[in-house]
């Protein structure tokens, strides 16, 4: 038994041995970035960021592969779960994914809850657009029209269980007023029908819709964030008219469940140094959106406060995916 007891005692010796030497020499060929979603867009730019800044720091090339398909981004976030968990093979995705996938997905083998959490990129709101011909010019008006016509409304999203959904069904309880949902696969259809007039409201972001909310095309009634929008001061949070309704999201990167703390550590620190450098920052600011680059237990704190947020929505509306 003594023998035995020694073996085992040697064998968890030299396996912890070898992970500090791994981590020690990481990463010693290219690391790659999975992003769950098509390129463009601002989640994929802000993985490309990281991807870009990160891997200079630690001295080995990030390659970026958008691996779009299945609801939730599946195939991609299922290609990071099942790595080997050595550190050169992430995931860059939305908070929705790390924090609720597990509620609004039946299948409990999709839970990325397992995931090791490395660092929060960036925090960017949502915006809640409108139709140019809507007779509404902000969230309250809506509300307004919306309670006066009762499920003549209709709101379109990207998709169940996305942001936008969430939102849409966040503001309905929040503000007592009933809107017709119209699901698309992905903001583009989404938006293309609201530039038609073909439905009312869209929650979505900013990046992808400034063009047409320039060129009148569309319209901004609200945005989620905690404060109102640099270039459109005169629009609303929807807090000024829902108070205590926020609606953003962030984009993270996680590893595989098992992987090394100490691996953890360094792509951890490495996003965080080059997400600090001014040049960096401004890029990300031009984006309307707020760069981070935190540590892994302030990503584990996000991910916690976005599940009780978004947690009781999911269960008053009843949203679940096969």
């Amino acid at each position: 038994m003594k023998k035995t007891g020694l073996k085992v005692c040697w064998a968890i010796l030299l396996a912890a041995l070898a992970a500090t030497a791994q981590a020690q020499t990481y990463p010693t060929r290219p690391v790659m970035f999975v992003v769950p979603y098509p390129a463009g867009g601002t989640a994929d730019l802000l993985c490309r960021f990281a991807a870009d800044r990160a891997g200079a720091i630690l001295g080995q090339q990030i390659i970026v592969e958008n691996r779009p398909g299945g609801a939730g981004g599946r195939i991609g976030v299922e290609q990071v779960l099942h790595a080997t968990p050595d550190g050169y093979t992430l995931l860059c995705a939305t908070q929705l994914t790390y924090s609720i996938t597990h509620l609004v997905f039946k299948k409990t083998a999709f839970d990325p809850r397992g995931m090791v959490p490395l660092s929060v990129l960036a925090r960017y709101p949502l915006i809640v657009i409108a139709r140019s011909g809507l007779k509404a010019d902000n969230l309250a008006d809506l509300i307004a029209l919306a309670k006066a016509n009762p499920g003549k409304l209709t709101y379109g999203h990207q998709g169940k269980g996305n942001t936008g959904h969430l939102l849409g069904e966040l503001m309905m309880l929040k503000g007592g007023f009933r809107m017709t949902e119209v699901p698309y696969r992905g903001s583009a259809p989404a938006i293309n029908d609201l530039l038609a007039g073909n439905i009312d409201m869209v929650p979505d972001y900013l990046l992808a819709n400034k063009q047409n909310i320039d060129a009148g095309r569309l319209k901004i009634l609200a945005t989620g964030g905690r404060a109102r929008l640099k270039d459109y001061p005169q629009v609303a949070t929807i807090a000024e008219t829902l108070p205590g309704v926020y609606a953003d999201t962030w984009m993270a990167v996680a590893a595989p469940p098992g992987t090394p703390a100490d691996i953890a550590k360094k792509v951890s620190d490495a996003i965080g140094r080059g997400f600090r450098e001014p040049e960096m920052r401004a890029r990300i600011l031009r984006l309307e959106a707020e760069p981070l680059g935190n540590t892994p237990d302030e990503m584990r704190a996000m991910i916690e406060e976005s599940t009780r947020t978004w947690a009781p929505v999911v269960e008053a509306a009843h949203i679940s995916i096969d």
